[in-house]
């Protein structure tokens, strides 16, 4: 049974809100939310943010002090079909910081009946200026515009689309590493998204690499792919830049030492933590299991049922284990690996984790739970597999990475074998670098198939893949216009089965350094699911034939 998470509506009803107190007011900020070992995290955004410091000032992306009647950044949503006393809609706003006296508090409008009308009313969280909704009793059978209030005059609108149950086809957009380094509006990766109209986002993790400040990279984030979130239901999940580490081992929330994180565990605060995850996921449907791991940090892995198709959500890095002191080091970091001639069983011990003891034992009853749907889907923050060979550059070889999902290995084979079991698709991102590969377990082609998309902005980490002896593997796929396809070994020692990539032409020209999203097509008819891979300036506006990155489309049976 899904547990509920405490809501912070302060009213709701679907008929009227109930009569409320004085709305509270913003006061005097906590100058030091954090504590004051973190005099300026979240900075930007918090103590006294309207009387920032000159070097703060001028480092801030963009204008923070908006006019009011433009301080509701976005709001994007989910309906949970399952929830034990019926459908429940859950809505988070994102707001810009507030001033010193103005409302705590936003409401939630619907249109009924060609009029608003106010059904929730909830407090705006501080730090993070988030704001959540939730309706009981939600109709998932009709479209209904929305609307979040502030004050006076700001607003946001959108639409929560009915549930897709009766579509012949489901399409779901697949997106990660939004690169900072580029600012500005994504009007390319909008247009083509809007253009293709999926029925589902799925942003993957680093949404932003502002590091230590996480609202202000979050709003700027949603200020970008707002017009094509707020009017369908949108899945995020933070990944390691977006909690401000390099990389990740939660190793069940403990504290990190080292700053790289390689030891396990998180180093900045579980309360920023914390923060992320409650402005990313609070409007995910409630976790499954919500007990926090070590230093009180939550959980969110759960399932979305949408259009029949039952996507897993997992959180990859949560109780993964740190390599660093686990194993022999075996390159210039704990996480890298050069050595060729590395024994890969010393790497994989008994006692490592991957996905974890509770996320795996919910992930085995998902597995077996096909009641009611057409077909199955897991999500996640990265692959089961290191299908990459250059990292950082074209001629920078790296063995592996233990970073990705690929180690430990008898975890990540223990892992696939439940998203076999449960005949389901794995999508997910982090890599920068797009591939289709079938994996395999115990022999090539005995896995399940999975999608890595590309990066949506690819300034931070290039990745190719390109076999040192520039062979295609063992049956390769037939007429592909990509030379190195077919059947390999990872630097795991893991069976994958390479179908197509789309490695970077040049990674100092954004027109041909592999910026990108995916789309993957339900084809219920066909039984099919087509992946599609889409550059991010081949934009699907109708006044032309825009082409996917070579190797793509790919076909493959829906699995049941």
């Amino acid at each position: 049974m899904r547990m509920s998470t405490p809501a912070l509506v302060l009213a709701l009803s679907l008929g009227g809100c109930s009569s409320l107190p004085q709305a509270p007011k913003v006061a005097e900020l906590a100058p030091h939310p954090f504590g004051e070992q973190h005099p300026r995290l979240d900075g930007w955004a918090t103590g006294r943010w309207w009387e920032p410091d000159t070097k703060a000032a001028a480092a801030v992306p963009f204008p923070l002090r908006v006019p009011r009647q433009e301080v509701i950044a976005f709001a994007l949503y989910t309906v949970d079909l399952r929830a034990p006393a019926g459908a429940v809609l859950k809505l988070t706003a994102q707001l810009f910081p507030l001033l010193p006296g103005e409302d705590l508090v936003a409401r939630l409008e619907l249109e009924q009946g060609g009029a608003w009308r106010e059904v929730a009313r909830a407090e705006v969280q501080y730090p993070g200026w988030d704001v959540h909704f939730r309706v009981d009793g939600w109709d998932a059978s009709r479209d209904c515009r929305y609307r979040v209030r502030h004050g006076e005059a700001a607003s946001f609108v959108g639409t929560v689309r009915k549930d897709p149950r009766d579509k012949p086809q489901l399409e779901v957009a697949v997106l990660s590493c939004n690169s900072s380094r580029t600012t500005g509006p994504r009007d390319e990766l909008v247009q083509g998204l809007r253009a293709a109209d999926p029925d589902l986002l799925f942003f993957a993790g680093d949404q932003t690499y502002r590091h230590t400040e996480h609202t202000t990279g979050w709003i700027e984030f949603g200020l970008q792919f707002r017009d094509v979130i707020r009017d369908r239901p949108t899945i995020t999940i933070p990944d390691d830049h977006d909690v401000g580490h390099p990389n990740v081992w939660g190793e069940g929330g403990v504290r990190a030492k080292r700053a790289d994180g390689a030891d396990g565990g998180y180093f900045l605060p579980a309360a920023y933590v914390n923060m992320v995850q409650r402005q990313q996921t609070w409007h995910l449907p409630d976790p499954v299991d919500p007990q926090p791991v070590a230093q009180g940090i939550t959980v969110y892995f759960t399932n979305l049922l949408l259009g029949g198709v039952d996507f897993a959500i997992l959180e990859d890095r949560k109780w993964k284990t740190g390599p660093f002191g686990t194993i022999p080091k075996l390159g210039p970091r704990p996480d890298h690996i050069t050595d060729p001639g590395y024994d890969r069983a010393a790497i994989d011990l008994p006692g490592l984790q991957l996905l974890g003891e509770r996320q795996m034992a919910w992930l085995a009853r998902w597995a077996d739970d096909k009641g009611g749907v057409r077909a199955k889907c897991v999500l996640s923050q990265t692959a089961f597999c290191g299908a990459v060979h250059m990292h950082g550059g074209p001629k920078a070889r790296l063995l592996a990475d233990l970073d990705c999902n690929g180690w430990p290995q008898s975890q990540r084979n223990a892992a696939l074998r439940l998203v076999q079991r449960a005949g389901a698709i794995h999508l997910c991102g982090d890599q920068h670098l797009a591939v289709v590969v079938r994996h395999g377990i115990d022999a090539f082609g005995d896995g399940p198939w999975a999608f890595t998309c590309p990066a949506l902005v690819n300034t931070i980490y290039g990745r190719w893949w390109h076999p040192e002896d520039e062979k295609a593997g063992p049956n390769p796929v037939p007429g592909s216009p990509l030379p190195w396809t077919g059947d390999y070994l990872d630097g795991l020692g893991n069976r994958i089965s390479m179908v197509a990539y789309a490695n970077p032409e040049d990674i100092n020209d954004e027109r041909r350094r592999g910026d990108g999203y995916g789309i993957a097509r339900y084809d219920f008819a066909a039984d099919t699911i087509t992946f599609e891979c889409w550059p991010r300036f081949e934009v699907r506006d109708g006044r032309g034939a825009p082409q996917q990155y070579p190797g793509w489309p790919v076909v493959v049976p829906l699995g049941k």
